[in-house]
């Protein structure tokens, strides 16, 4: 079992619920900045090649096992769409409350807010690991007219979770780790964490 694992991400929403999550393990979590690593390029159409592209150049740059995180937001009305691109839904740089901005005007005139979030976690035990380890979560609701709440990050404000009722950003860090997708996903993975035989 490795003791130290950096995380692909300079994301701080994302950094810190993954540190949360990954507690348990008692293994060291670093973020890729701590070795100045820069962002990688997601050229990829799908979550799951975009996710192994940081966690293989996080892997790479720093010799240590890696991390990786691509997780977006789909609506219905949209095709999927933003997906992949959802953190540049409004163009670069990235920004939140322009990509909610952005979303709140695409929907205007579509009755169908059908959405759900998707996370995809790869982690690799080294850059060529030939075996990476991959957990996915999805996470479903619709999407509001008017954002709600001050919790979370991205499109947390305009996302109404199905089963509480509540906007993502109306959720405690606690139970927002519990029903979303990242959540979903990083328990997936903890057992597979914990199930490695090398």
């Amino acid at each position: 079992m490795f003791k130290k694992l950096v995380i692909a991400s300079g994301n701080k929403g994302k950094l810190r619920e993954i540190q949360t999550m990954l507690s348990p393990l008692n293994i060291e979590v670093v973020p890729q900045s701590n070795f100045n690593v820069p962002e990688a390029e997601e050229p990829y159409c799908t979550f799951i090649e975009n996710a192994l592209a940081k966690a293989r150049h996080a892997s790479l740059a720093t010799n240590l096992p890696a991390l990786a995180d691509d997780s977006g937001l789909c609506l219905e009305a949209l095709h999927g769409e933003p997906g992949v691109q959802s953190a540049y839904f409004a163009g670069v740089p990235s920004n939140d409350a322009n990509n909610n901005a952005h979303l709140v005007e695409t929907l205007i005139g579509h009755e169908n807010r059908a959405a759900y979030y998707y996370c995809c976690l790869v982690l690799v035990r080294r850059h060529d690991d030939p075996q990476p380890l991959i957990a996915e979560g999805i996470w479903h609701g619709s999407i509001l007219k008017e954002p709600r709440g001050n919790n979370g990050f991205g499109y947390d404000p305009l996302f109404l979770d199905d089963m509480t009722g509540k906007a993502s950003a109306e959720l405690s860090p606690e139970i927002k780790n519990k029903i979303s997708h990242r959540g979903q996903a990083l328990r997936k993975m903890l057992h597979l964490i914990e199930h490695l035989t090398y």
